[in-house]
């Protein structure tokens, strides 16, 4: 009577132990598939600041700020106040003054991208792209950061010194966007706004510039009929010309200064 007994209970041991390995590594596995990874929704408040001492003060859900800048610690601060935090990244373009920089090779750095020290990126070369590009979101996740913001994706519009097409970056997007969700991280699509349809299930949210001023915010529809939020800022619009729209919408809009302080007004 004790040998079937015996062997359902070694059934199930070995059906337990089948079952774990990939949950078990870190930043894997079930964090992308689980619904574990935060999902903004859309109109959440948020603060972007990449430039200046950081005000914590502001009192928003959100804080999206530079990942190299700031330490684990000033992650972790913002998290004690109830924050989600998103990291700043420049993936498609070169910034002569980051510590990696020298990893980058001459080949893969194109044409100035119109801000000083910045250089459009080869997406194409993903060999080369790729590790450097995990190494920089490892960098995110180690520090606690919940998001990441990556800059600089839509190269191919613009001339980059590199014969990119769309499909390229659609490809490179893809990539980003699959690296920072095996790290458990949510991922935003910063402009490139033509691609959403292809991209919008792809990532977690957008992040977008100056969609009012260029008449193009209902471009950002598909992400709100998703449920995702837009983070939003106008720089040279005052509020009275967008934040009705930004509300009808349903935007998370704020009027910023270009160099990104602390300094904003809120929708």
């Amino acid at each position: 009577m004790k040998r079937p007994i015996l062997l359902v209970a070694l059934l199930l041991l070995l059906a337990g132990c089948a079952s774990t390995p990939d949950d078990e590594q870190e930043g894997h596995g079930s964090s992308t598939d689980s619904g574990e990874r935060w999902r903004p929704a859309p109109g959440i408040d948020w603060q972007w600041q990449l430039s200046g001492r950081l005000d914590t003060s502001v009192d928003v859900p959100v804080y999206d700020i530079d990942g190299f800048d700031h330490s684990a610690r000033t992650v972790a601060a913002l998290h004690d106040e109830g924050r989600k935090v998103i990291c700043y990244l420049s993936t498609g373009a070169l910034e002569d003054w980051r510590p990696d920089a020298g990893k980058f090779p001459k080949s893969v750095v194109g044409k100035g991208n119109g801000w000083e020290g910045e250089r459009w990126l080869d997406i194409r070369r993903t060999d080369v792209l790729e590790p450097l590009m995990a190494a920089r979101l490892d960098m995110c996740r180690a520090k606690g950061f919940d998001a990441v913001e990556p800059d600089n994706m839509d190269g191919y519009d613009n001339t980059t010194g590199f014969p990119v097409e769309a499909a390229d970056q659609l490809r490179y997007n893809r990539l980003i966007a699959r690296m920072a969700h095996e790290r458990g991280m949510s991922v935003g699509l910063k402009n490139d706004l033509d691609q959403i349809p292809q991209l919008v299930g792809d990532f977690d949210f957008a992040v977008n510039e100056q969609c009012a001023q260029y008449h193009e915010c209902a471009t950002l529809e598909p992400f709100v009929k998703a449920g995702k939020a837009v983070f939003h800022v106008e720089y040279e619009l005052p509020t009275g010309r967008f934040c009705a729209d930004s509300r009808r919408l349903r935007l998370s809009s704020m009027l910023k200064k270009y160099e990104l302080g602390a300094w904003r007004r809120a929708c």
